[in-house]
């Protein structure tokens, strides 16, 4: 996104009168009012900088999506207390119809380590306020990290108690988004079972920009997406329902270009909005693969496993070496990372799960020579081609790479699949040797097993995961019928997941319990329960 600015560093602006400071918004919870209706938020942090966001209505035609109103100066402060005494940074941006009043700015020449408060100022009106906090340096050594993990959020489906619950913990460092932020299906057709707890705007498909403008903008309405949002940075990349079910490429399962355009179009559309709405660096290209780093404990690498993945296929095909998930330059900039690191943990932020998960009493590597007569994949028979199972080619190039480099304390981050997984990462050639872990966090609210069933939570899924670990030796465990989201403890010895899952996602004061912990240790990739 464009973004016409004129920035000024220093105590200016320091006078101005502003909103409350975090612990109030901490304390009511409430959605901010107008001209700032969508909220405050942060992300992307580095050790001197950190990413800044906001929308404005300037006036009441000035809707999301609508490409009207004036083109205005909004200012910004940056302050080292929540009262705004020491205002250490402030400016201005202009923004309008062409941004869809979205305002972002990258602020730098910040401390490492350090927490900030911050807020917007339009004709005398102050946003609320958020609270930052910028990364370690490089070289600093830290004994301790934590960070929220979170995927699927559709507003259909429920309320985001989750983030209300992660945002009350005041623990965290940051919150990691594994995409699927928003859902691009319209109303009734992918949300509780076919019945919308809340409704979507607009009620149709979203396919044009002004579409996902306005469906981004209802998303930024909820009331505990803005808690946590001010409340710590966010790390974010996209998955596939922020432009349309299983995207590639070159298209998506959910996409019609003979009623709904060219291809092209819409994922242009989509990835304005995004830019547009979300607090994420992207560079001029719109690349949004990157990778930040966390003193000595831990780097986070964000992978795009829509943007340039070949069509999804079955049967060998799978094994096809010419179809990728990342596309080259991605995958040779993944392994020089990986290469080059110096963090004791590299956390891979990757949308879709890169364990294998075989179907069948035997995994098809086992077979041999059968499995090339019977056609059977060399990674066995894929369950879903949308994961990496379905490009088994990119897979053992990166586990091989790790083991060839001896690359250990890799450990996946993952969402998509609506469930929750702790297991090894293996392939044919590395069955008693896993190379890495990953652990998956379930949906915010998205439908899963129980709920796609109809049936009562918990009384056919553990039958499902007993046999999926049958045949899938490298699955620790799996469990795939609740919602909520996961908190990732790293310290130098160990990294550790708890899933926390709510109780019931339609109720907007859900309580969430702690379910289960599952950790690796330094230097052995192998989960273990904690």
């Amino acid at each position: 996104m464009t973004v016409r600015r004129r920035t000024v560093l220093g105590a200016a602006g320091a006078a101005i009168v502003g909103s409350s400071a975090v612990s109030a918004l901490h304390a009511s919870g409430s959605s901010a009012a107008a001209p700032f209706a969508h909220g405050v938020a942060s992300g992307d942090p580095l050790p001197t900088g950190i990413l800044l966001w906001t929308r404005v209505t300037p006036t009441p035609e000035s809707q999301p999506g609508s490409g009207l109103g004036p083109i205005v100066v909004v200012g910004w402060q940056l302050a080292s207390d929540a009262a705004f005494v020491n205002v250490v940074a402030a400016g201005t941006v202009t923004t309008g119809p062409s941004e869809d009043h979205t305002v972002k700015v990258d602020v730098r020449g910040l401390q490492p380590t350090t927490t900030y408060w911050y807020r917007f100022l339009l004709n005398g009106t102050a946003s609320s306020t958020g609270r930052t906090r910028t990364a370690p340096a490089a070289t600093m050594s830290v004994d301790h990290l934590r960070f929220g993990v979170v995927s699927c959020s559709n507003w259909e489906a429920g309320y985001f108690s989750s983030y209300r619950h992660l945002a009350q913990r005041g623990d965290l460092d940051l919150i990691i988004h594994l995409g699927d932020y928003i859902y691009e299906y319209g109303t009734g057709e992918y949300a509780n079972r076919g019945r919308p707890v809340r409704l979507c705007k607009p009620p149709n498909e979203v396919v044009t920009l002004a579409d996902y403008r306005t469906r981004h903008a209802q998303y930024k309405t909820d009331p505990d997406a803005q808690l946590l949002h001010a409340t710590v940075p966010w790390v974010m990349v996209w998955d596939d329902h922020e432009f349309s079910n299983d995207a590639w490429a070159g298209g998506a399962q959910n996409h019609t270009p003979a009623t709904e355009g060219p291809w092209a179009q819409r994922s242009a559309a989509a990835r304005q909005a995004y830019a547009e709405w979300m607090p994420v660096r992207l560079d001029a290209a719109g690349q949004i693969y990157r990778r930040l780093q966390f003193g000595t404990l831990a780097d986070l690498t964000m992978l795009d496993l829509r943007s340039y993945r070949s069509q999804q296929a079955s049967g060998t095909a799978t094994d096809d070496p010419t179809r990728t998930i990342t596309g080259d330059a991605q995958m040779s900039w993944l392994k020089s990372g990986l290469t080059s690191s110096t963090a004791s943990w590299k956390l891979i932020g990757n949308s879709v799960m890169i364990s294998r998960l075989d179907v069948g009493s035997l995994p098809a590597w086992l077979l041999g020579p059968i499995a090339k007569l019977l056609g059977i994949p060399s990674n066995g028979l894929a369950y879903n081609i949308d994961q990496w199972d379905g490009y088994n080619a990119d897979r053992d190039e990166l586990v091989d790479y790790l083991r060839g480099n001896q690359i250990d304390n890799v450990v996946f981050l993952t969402g998509d699949i609506h469930s929750s997984w702790a297991s090894e990462l293996t392939t044919r050639n590395t069955a008693l040797a896993p190379t890495a872990v990953e652990f998956v966090i379930p949906s915010v609210t998205s439908d899963n097993i129980d709920d796609i069933l109809d049936v009562r939570p918990g009384s056919i899924s553990p039958y499902l995961v007993d046999l999926i670990r049958a045949s899938n030796w490298h699955i620790k465990w799996a469990e795939l019928d609740r919602h909520g989201f996961g908190v990732l403890d790293i310290r130098p010895d160990r990294c550790q997941m708890d899933w926390y899952f709510v109780a019931d996602r339609r109720d907007p004061e859900s309580t969430a319990r702690l379910a289960a912990s599952w950790k690796v240790v330094d230097g052995l990739a192998r989960v273990r329960q904690a």
